[in-house]
């Protein structure tokens, strides 16, 4: 833990991790992201909230390229994001995913989902691989699970899996597109609670998200999106006690009501 936690108090000497500069994106005639620009520190959580369609999902997908970009540049850790190849899949390690449906190989057992990759791509020793994804799986609340199969686990529990997956890879940043959105709502806090433990470790996080909770909790900062554009940034404080614009104001009306 140390480290991690000496890792928070770096974060203004180390810089900037995720930097996205008049990045647009266009499905057909739909113009998806508008010009954004849109900076993340190293150790930094940044949650992007905003009504359906407002180009969340896109905007998190760009940074590990599963979505290509019309113009505009993105980079991680100061080296622009490659086009394809060898490159590209060694990027995809840096960038831990966990997506809405949880993408866990049906075939393989939980402890193979999490060991897989860290072979594959980190060429890590299999005895290695299986050591840390067992401590993984420890973290996340599953490490009884290790031999069974995605299905025989709770959606909540699969999901957690994917989390320790994308943490196997030892990634510099993670994206998470609504992680909690396919959950039944038993299950979205112990989901959340993982992700919650991850940011008080230090870990750079994107999470496109409804969960108010969490982005109330866990965000440094608070990314609104409406149509395409980042209408506003603010710490969780200000975002959710005085938002400036009336996309917000009207957003956080119609989802605060209850």
């Amino acid at each position: 833990m140390t480290e991690v936690s000496m890792a928070k108090e770096d974060v203004a000497s180390t810089g900037d991790l995720v930097v996205l500069k008049s990045v647009n994106k266009h499905f057909g005639a739909l113009h998806v992201l508008q010009d954004i620009d849109l900076t993340i520190a190293r150790g930094e959580v940044v949650v992007v909230i905003g009504p359906s369609g407002s180009g969340k999902s896109t905007l998190c997908r760009t940074i590990n390229r599963l979505e290509t970009i019309d113009s505009g540049e993105i980079s991680i850790d100061g080296r622009p994001l490659p086009h394809e190849g060898k490159e590209l899949a060694r990027l995809r390690a840096d960038v831990g995913m966990v997506f809405q449906s949880f993408n866990l190989f049906a075939h393989k057992t939980v402890l193979e989902n999490v060991t897989l990759g860290q072979v594959k791509v980190r060429r890590k020793d299999r005895k290695q691989a299986e050591e840390r994804a067992r401590t993984l799986l420890d973290r996340v609340g599953v490490g009884a699970q290790a031999d069974k199969y995605p299905a025989q686990l709770s959606g909540g529990q699969q999901q957690r899996v994917a989390i320790a997956r994308a943490l196997a890879m030892e990634p510099k940043v993670m994206l998470f597109d609504e992680p909690t959105s396919a959950l039944d709502p038993e299950m979205i806090n112990e989901v959340l609670e993982v992700m919650q433990q991850l940011a008080r470790d230090g870990m750079t996080m994107i999470v496109v998200t409804h969960e108010m909770g969490f982005a109330r909790s866990a965000a440094n900062r608070v990314v609104f999106m409406a149509d395409g554009r980042i209408i506003e940034q603010a710490t969780p404080d200000q975002f959710f006690s005085n938002p400036r614009s009336d996309r917000a104001k009207d957003f956080l009306s119609k989802i605060l009501h209850h």
